[in-house]
C-alpha cells in the first residue's frame, strides 16, 4: 500500500476549537487553549505520522477582520493556509450564524473536500444536533458533516478516519518523530502566554508576548529564562501584581504544563518589559516572530 500524506487545514472563526482540536489529535499541548477568543496567534502544525500515513494538521488564527497590524498578520497565516490544504477542517460551534459568505466559493476554488466539524455539541441536545447539521448542509451542501466535541474527544475517531481516507498519496513531509514544525522554546512561550491569558481579565493578555530567552538543558533539570512584553507600562505592573504574587501564579502554572511536555524538572524565571504599542509596530512583530 502506498504511504499517505497530506495537510489538513482547520480553520474558522476565534474561539471554536481549533487548538483543542489540534492538542487532542496529536496527542501533545502544542496549541495554547482558552476560553478567550484570538488566543492563537501563529500557524502551528501538529503532526500525526505512522508507517501508512501522516497528517499533517494545521491551526490557524480565527478568522476576523483586522484591527491592528498583529491581526493583518494573523490573517497572512490564515490565507496561507487556504493555498497548500490537502483537506480542509471547516470548524463551527453550535449555534454559530452568519458565516463568511465568501468561504463557499473559496473552498469551490481549491478543489479539496471539505469536512465541516460542529463543535461542542455536549452543550446542546440530539435535536438541537440535526438542526446544526442541516444548517451547515445546506450552507455547505458539497461538505461532509461532523459532530463532535474536540474537548471530549467525541466523534473525533470517525474524523481522523475520514481524514485517513482522503488523504492523498505522498510521501511523509516530516520525520516521523516529530510532532509539531515549532520548536521546544516556541510550545514554552505558548504555555506561558496561555496562562496569562487564563490569569488576568479585560484586555492585558491581548497586549501581551511571550519570548523564550534562555533554554539550558542540564542532567536533572532544564533552566528556562522568558520575558513577557506588554504593550504600557500600567499593564506592567498589573502583570507583577502586588508583591509580585500574580506573575508568581504565572510561573507556578506554566511550570507544570511545561515539566509535562519537557519530561523533566525545570527551573522557570519570568520577567516583564514594556515594548510600546508592539501590535502596531512591524519591527517589534518581526523580533517577535510575526511574519510582517
Amino acid at each position: 500500500m502506498a504511504h499517505k500524506a497530506g495537510f489538513v487545514n482547520i480553520v474558522g472563526r476565534p474561539n471554536v476549537g481549533k487548538s483543542t482540536l489540534l492538542n487532542h489529535m496529536v496527542g501533545e499541548k502544542i496549541s495554547a487553549v482558552t476560553y478567550k477568543a484570538q488566543t492563537t496567534r501563529h500557524r502551528i502544525l501538529g503532526i500525526i505520522s505512522t508507517p501508512e500515513y501522516q497528517i499533517v494538521l494545521s491551526d490557524t488564527p480565527g478568522i476576523l477582520d483586522p484591527a491592528y497590524k498583529l491581526h493583518e498578520t494573523m490573517m497572512k497565516y490564515v490565507e496561507g493556509s487556504f493555498d497548500d490544504a490537502d483537506i480542509f477542517l471547516y470548524m463551527v460551534e453550535a449555534g454559530e450564524r452568519n458565516p463568511p459568505t465568501w468561504l463557499p466559493e473559496r473552498f469551490r476554488q481549491q478543489g479539496v473536500p471539505v469536512l465541516v466539524l460542529i463543535n461542542k455539541i455536549d452543550q446542546i441536545s440530539p435535536h438541537e444536533v440535526d438542526t446544526e447539521i442541516a444548517y451547515w448542509k445546506e450552507f455547505l451542501p458539497e461538505a461532509e458533516i461532523f459532530a463532535i466535541s474536540a474537548l471530549y474527544g467525541a466523534n473525533l475517531d470517525q474524523v481522523k478516519k475520514r481524514i485517513i481516507d482522503l488523504l492523498p498519496e505522498n510521501p511523509p513531509y516530516f520525520p516521523k518523530d516529530e510532532i509539531s514544525d515549532k520548536t521546544e522554546r516556541f510550545i514554552v512561550s505558548e504555555i506561558i502566554r496561555e496562562k496569562i491569558f487564563l490569569n488576568y481579565r479585560k484586555e492585558v493578555p491581548y497586549h501581551t508576548e511571550v519570548i523564550v530567552e534562555s533554554f539550558k538543558e542540564e542532567d536533572n533539570l532544564t533552566r528556562i529564562s522568558a520575558t513577557i512584553y506588554v504593550a504600557r507600562e500600567s499593564q506592567k505592573i498589573i502583570i507583577i501584581g502586588k508583591g509580585g504574587e500574580a506573575i508568581k501564579k504565572v510561573g507556578i502554572e506554566a511550570r507544570k504544563d511545561i515539566e509535562a511536555f519537557v519530561g523533566k524538572k525545570i527551573f522557570l524565571e519570568l520577567s516583564v518589559k514594556v515594548a510600546e504599542n508592539w501590535r502596531d509596530d512591524p519591527k517589534a512583530l518581526r523580533r517577535f516572530g510575526y511574519e510582517v
